[in-house]
């Protein structure tokens, strides 16, 4: 019989194996930072006490939380369980919001009508672009600093325009993680967008992209092509801003993934025209 229960960290670092084999790219410390953001943030299910399958029921605040990383293991499939670990990691995230809360997920499109039947409605498509050659144009400018030397209030205060819910300890562990590169534009003292890439089981991943326009965003994701030392970048862009696919389309990116944002309850009010690259598909 297959029941759910809390997650161990031990069992976290499986679930996101499982992700890896399935092309998902996992980064390769985000174990560690999945599992910082919310260690309660995330449901086992198994059967006859053996780990079959899991994911991220992230509480980001008390009014939003995000679900992802959502797999079960391939010799478990087609007996619906993932469909009772899917409706208990609603429930359970539910039950962890107040009254009125938001919950989103990025559903492949197979399973949004799943979704749609569990409450959510779509909002947004997500595509994954990627960079395998750094245009020869590229360089840096004067404007491109280190992200981690900027205030960190200053920081945080753009990042909450672009994500949800204020999350100063998962930001500050997001920006500080190993082997991750984080800038920033500067422009008389004033903080005009910033930008994380972390490495990946292949390449690099940048994410979030936040910017006040597309020049900004295209000096950050300039300065991060000269850093990609041969290895592809890859970038999760929404469709509801436009200038985000605009600068994928400067520079020829290849599109090899989408999905839907969607829903459960009113969307966020975010400041879309920000927001080039999302941070990532598993926790939001």
């Amino acid at each position: 019989m297959a029941e759910t229960r809390a997650l161990k960290f031990e069992e976290l670092q499986l679930l996101v194996d499982w992700a890896g084999n399935e092309g998902w790219n996992p980064g390769l410390n985000d174990v560690e930072s999945f599992w910082n953001l919310d260690p309660e943030g995330f449901l086992a299910l198994c059967e006859n006490d053996k780990f079959i399958g899991g994911g991220a029921i992230i509480r980001h605040s008390d009014s939003y939380g995000f679900m992802g990383l959502f797999i079960v293991d391939e010799p478990f499939r087609g007996r619906k369980l993932g469909t009772k670990l899917w409706l208990a990691r609603r429930d359970q995230l539910l039950s962890r919001l107040k009254p009125g809360g938001t919950i989103g997920l990025d559903g492949v499109d197979a399973m949004v009508t799943f979704y749609e039947k569990g409450g959510f409605q779509q909002y947004t498509r997500h595509r994954r672009f990627q960079l395998t050659e750094p245009s020869p144009e590229c360089k840096t400018s004067e404007t491109i600093c280190d992200l981690k030397t900027v205030n960190f209030e200053t920081v945080l205060e753009f990042d909450r325009r672009c994500f949800p819910a204020s999350r100063p300890q998962a930001l500050s562990n997001w920006i500080h993680q190993p082997g991750a590169i984080s800038l920033a534009v500067v422009e008389n003292k004033t903080l005009k967008g910033f930008g994380v890439m972390r490495p990946c089981q292949v390449g690099w991943k940048i994410g979030p992209l936040f910017a006040d326009s597309l020049h900004t965003a295209d000096q950050l994701f300039q300065a991060f092509q000269i850093q990609q030392t041969g290895q592809p970048i890859f970038l999760d862009i929404p469709d509801n801003n436009p200038q985000a696919i605009e600068l994928c389309r400067k520079y020829q990116m290849e599109e090899v993934f989408g999905c839907e944002r969607m829903y459960l309850g009113s969307p966020p009010k975010l400041d879309n025209e920000s927001i080039f690259g999302i941070t990532n598909l598993e926790t939001g």
